[in-house]
């Protein structure tokens, strides 16, 4: 069983880093291999192009889902240090609970989204394959994003029931 909670743990603190190392790795690839055929083969193709494209369109909605986790998106938090640790912990909780609802009204329209390509058979131009595959990036980030913010309402409810420091985030800057 510790094994299996190991996994689980590193799965956890690590899927979206893995997820954002692959995506970033098949943009700098595309894109090598676009360079090299269009500059010494004279030959470029439509594909390249659009692979990078939806691989960032991938990698910016997993981004996002590692935004919520660490608590990176950009804030105006000076007022924060004037606050008790349960009213940190409050208006943290009450910015999760808003993202968590706008979260769930983007992930339904997004589902609307590609359920609409689905029905006319939407397509790339380059690729020619199903657009409801690139579409669903906006929906597996906001599911990511959901997940995340569950795990950090769960955490800041612990954290102000117990009295301990509400988790902050990275800092970019020392203080």
């Amino acid at each position: 069983m510790t094994g299996q909670n190991s996994i689980w743990k590193r799965l956890d603190e690590n899927a979206e880093r893995w997820m954002l190392l692959g995506f970033y790795g098949m943009i700098v690839a595309t894109i090598v291999v676009e360079v090299v055929r269009r500059f010494i083969l004279s030959y470029s193709s439509i594909w390249g192009e659009e692979i990078a494209r939806y691989a960032f369109i991938y990698l910016a909605w997993v981004g996002a889902s590692a935004a919520v986790k660490d608590r990176a998106h950009i804030r105006i938090d000076v007022i924060m240090h004037y606050l008790s640790r349960r009213a940190k912990a409050i208006v943290y909780l009450l910015g999760d609970f808003c993202m968590l609802a706008m979260a769930v009204l983007a992930l339904y329209t997004a589902l609307e989204s590609i359920s609409i390509s689905i029905k006319f058979g939407s397509v790339t131009h380059g690729l020619r394959i199903s657009l409801a595959w690139f579409l669903a990036a906006v929906p597996l980030g906001f599911s990511l994003m959901l997940f995340r913010l569950l795990q950090s309402i769960w955490r800041d409810l612990n954290d102000l029931r117990y009295g301990r420091d509400v988790y902050e985030g990275a800092k970019m800057f020392d203080e």
